[in-house]
């Protein structure tokens, strides 16, 4: 279609936005649109599975309807964060039922400019929103979510209780078919003895008895079939209960014919025990679901800790030690892990973490500082007001806006095949019914039905996500922590692995300095003390380890922390740096076969410290192994003073980068990928965001501080690093246990699909056996995955 722009009148409204157009507007598809961005929402939501978009929604349907959320009091229970400028939420959507939800509600942001992001969860049916609120209010997000078919749910209750309370409907709904399906059995069983004669009006009679026990079990039990297949026709698109509703309705309306019109007994015992074992498949799926969702939520979280100030000084303790009124100190570039009030006089507070984007903004005492923000400057005290949820802190985590990432190939085949699957099975079942009618038609509804229910995406479906879930679950024993399970199957792909050196292969808890130079004296004792104080870099952290006992802490007028290079403080009129030469333009002794951190005021060297590394244990030993199977390369900001001791613990061949700046780390992975490689990145997380990022898997090496970093794919304890060929083996390992099981699915459906249509399938037997493919394809993932775990001593 081509398109042109024409004069229209002010009033023309726009058919995506419904705002007034300008006096110029754009004609596509014979409608109007106000601007070019209207115009490719409308392209966007027009075809396909989302053609219905325009069709479904209503602006003006209760227009007050969510007024109420406008309200910050009402609207708290649903707030995560809440700035000038954002606010993040999340709500309760039940509409939420198959992949082409999650499309919709995930391309928001292409409707309503004020919809930053949408994140869903298709297990908990609740989406994750971040808006700029001066665009959109919370009232409008509600009204254009309920417009399109996604009626938030704005109750109270827990999201535990509502699963709860529909597991309990779902175990009603099986009695109910349970017990239609012993009852229509019973009342069949002159049939089953083939009674015929004098005995017939019984026949007849129990047949109507049959026709009244099947109302329930199609009213009640049946119910969520017929329920996801209207909600999907009425969306625009067919799932997978499309065809079972059709095998429902066949047999129901068939057997109903048979009866009335006594041609035949029907076949209501069939749709009973087909509703029942339907119904048993479905518990069974949900109970899947259910604890693939709990290992996400409460086993696969990585370890976090942060300063807690205690009656004898400070200490180390896990978030979920966190309580309330607890006094914390945050040090820069550290996550506020819970929200809570400032305690110093004001600070700086970077959420791009929460939002995405934004410069950081200044927090003054007895404000609250969210979950989530990223502190910038000097290390401060909090009061704990809300308990810590590393659920959201994960959340945070997996926001896409840290890293785009691409579909895995399991992925990818699953959504092509699982798009076109239902309408391929009913062409197949149509095909089918046509032979059999002119072949034995007595058989067609038997052969239509069974083939509609035998048919099951699901094997195919759960595939990828419970192999790769398994693995997420053996490598969080070890305290290797993926941000998502599909990562297991990116991990199997990497060839070339980047490792930084301080904090990553050198082990923080044996790090020592040692100072040279001029005498210090108490004032410079104590500034030093407080610049490393305010850091979490390895370095910064030995040195502080060297003033213990002798330490105090000053009130610094600035302080600065330069990635890659080094601490800048201001106190009293005087400028003091910690840092590396070339950042302080020293030129370092050719002696020193350490690394080096120079201490300098305004312009004079005072000194500089030592730093002897030790190297984690088992490490000669995993650079041995991993470099029969991938290239290895080192980059560092420190100095070439150890290089010779590093080849003789790395493989031949590999490749070492002193003296980087963070840019350089990142430019290096980009320049390996343009070669084709698979990069995986391994640092501290501190001064290597922009590699992690850039890298096909970025890793952060964690001790005991809050390595926190968005950019990164998984997080890895240190004293498991050792442990890291054998998750690559697992990870190989596990990719191919994915095609095994999806060689499994395909071989169910296709010797399924052959009985069903071949006439040796009743619809009864058809539903007894589409669960036990989810069944076969969990219990061969498992166990496969058990053994490969057992079998590599993870």
């Amino acid at each position: 279609m081509i398109e042109t722009l024409n004069k229209v009148d002010l009033i023309t409204e726009c058919f995506h936005c419904h705002e007034p157009c300008r006096a110029d507007a754009i004609e596509y598809d014979s409608k109007k649109f106000c601007c070019s961005g209207c115009k490719a929402v409308y392209e966007l939501f027009s075809e396909g599975e989302l053609a219905e978009f325009y069709k479904n929604r209503s602006f003006d349907k209760q227009a007050d309807k969510y007024d109420f959320l406008n309200d910050p009091t009402l609207s708290e229970p649903f707030v995560s964060f809440r700035s000038d400028d954002y606010i993040r939420l999340k709500l309760k959507l039940p509409a939420i039922h198959c992949s082409s939800c999650v499309y919709v509600l995930e391309n928001l942001h292409k409707v309503d400019k004020g919809i930053k992001s949408v994140t869903t969860n298709f297990v908990k049916k609740e989406a994750d929103i971040l808006i700029q609120h001066d665009q959109i209010s919370l009232s409008k997000l509600c009204q254009l979510l309920d417009s399109i078919g996604y009626q938030p749910d704005l109750s109270l209750d827990s999201g535990e209780g509502v699963e709860t309370k529909k597991m309990s409907e779902l175990s009603l709904q099986i009695g109910v078919a349970a017990f239609c399906f012993g009852n229509i059995m019973l009342l069949s069983f002159p049939e089953y003895l083939g009674i015929d004669g004098q005995d017939g009006e019984f026949i007849r009679f129990f047949g109507w008895l049959s026709i009244v026990l099947s109302i329930p079990t199609m009213v009640y039990a049946a119910k969520p079939y017929f329920v996801n297949a209207f909600s999907g026709l009425r969306q625009g698109f067919f799932n997978i209960d499309i065809p079972i509703v059709l095998g429902i309705l066949t047999l129901f309306f068939r057997s109903t014919y048979e009866i009335v019109t006594s041609s035949g007994p029907g076949y209501l015992d069939s749709l009973s025990g087909l509703v029942f074992f339907l119904l048993i498949g479905r518990w069974f799926q949900s109970k899947t679901y259910q604890s693939m969702s709990f290992e996400r939520d409460y086993k696969s979280y990585f370890p976090l800790s942060v300063l807690k100030v205690a009656e004898d000084g400070e200490m180390s303790i896990g978030v979920n030690d966190i309580k309330i009124d607890d006094q914390l100190i945050i040090r820069n570039e550290e996550i506020v892990p819970t929200d809570a009030v400032l305690l110093s006089d004001s600070t700086s507070i970077d959420y791009s973490f929460v939002t995405g984007e934004g410069a950081p903004v200044m927090v003054t005492k007895g404000e609250l500082i969210y979950a989530g923000g990223r502190l910038k400057g000097s290390r401060i005290p909090v009061r704990v007001r809300k308990v810590c949820s590393q659920s959201y802190l994960t959340s945070l985590w997996n926001n896409q806006v840290f890293k785009e990432e691409k579909l895995t190939y399991a992925e990818e085949l699953t959504n092509r095949i699982s798009k076109h699957f239902t309408t391929i099975i009913l062409s197949i079942a149509v095909l089918g019914g046509i032979f059999w009618y002119f072949t034995a038609p007595d058989k067609m509804w038997q052969v239509v039905a069974a083939t509609l229910i035998i048919a099951c995406p699901c094997a195919l479906a759960l595939s990828a996500p419970f192999t790769n879930g398994n693995a997420l679950r053996v490598f969080g024993r070890y305290g290797f922590y993926l941000k998502k399970a599909a990562l297991a199957e990116r991990l199997a792909e990497i060839d070339t692995v980047v490792f930084d050196k301080t904090g990553t292969i050198t082990s923080l808890k044996s790090i020592e300095a040692i100072y040279n130079g001029a005498d210090l004296d108490e004032t410079s004792i104590k500034i030093i003390s407080t610049m490393t104080k305010n850091s979490t870099h390895p370095l910064s952290r030995a040195i502080t380890a060297y003033f213990k006992g002798l330490d105090g802490v000053v009130d610094l007028d600035y302080f600065e922390e330069l990635s890659g290079r080094g601490i800048f403080a201001q106190y009293m009129g005087a400028d003091y740096y910690l840092g590396s030469s070339g950042w302080l333009g020293i030129k370092e002794e050719d002696n020193l076969n350490t690394s080096v951190v120079y201490f300098k005021v305004d312009d004079v060297v005072i000194g500089h410290f030592q730093i002897k590394h030790a190297y984690r244990k088992g490490i000669n030993t995993l650079l041995k192994s991993l470099g029969k199977e991938q290239s290895l390369q080192l980059i560092s900001g420190d100095n070439a003073n150890e290089q010779e001791y590093l080849e003789g613990i790395f493989p031949e061949g590999t490749k070492f980068y002193f003296n980087k700046k963070p840019l350089d780390k990142l430019n290096l992975i980009a320049e390996l990928q343009e070669h084709g490689k698979k990069v995986m990145m391994i640092g501290d997380g501190l001064n290597d965001a922009g590699a992690l990022r850039q890298s096909d898997f970025g890793i952060a090496i964690t001790d005991d501080v809050s390595n926190f970093s968005p950019a990164c794919d998984a997080i890895l304890t240190g004293n498991e690093l050792n442990s890291l060929d054998r998750f690559l083996k697992y990870a190989r390992k596990s990719k191919q246990v994915i095609f095994g099981s999806f060689a499994l699915s395909f071989a169910y459906n296709l010797i399924g699909i052959s009985l069903a249509l071949s006439g040796m399938l009743t619809p009864i037997l058809a539903a007894i056996l589409m669960p036990v493919s989810s069944i076969s394809v969990v219990l061969f993932t498992t166990l496969r995955g058990n053994y490969l775990a057992k079998k590599l001593m993870l």
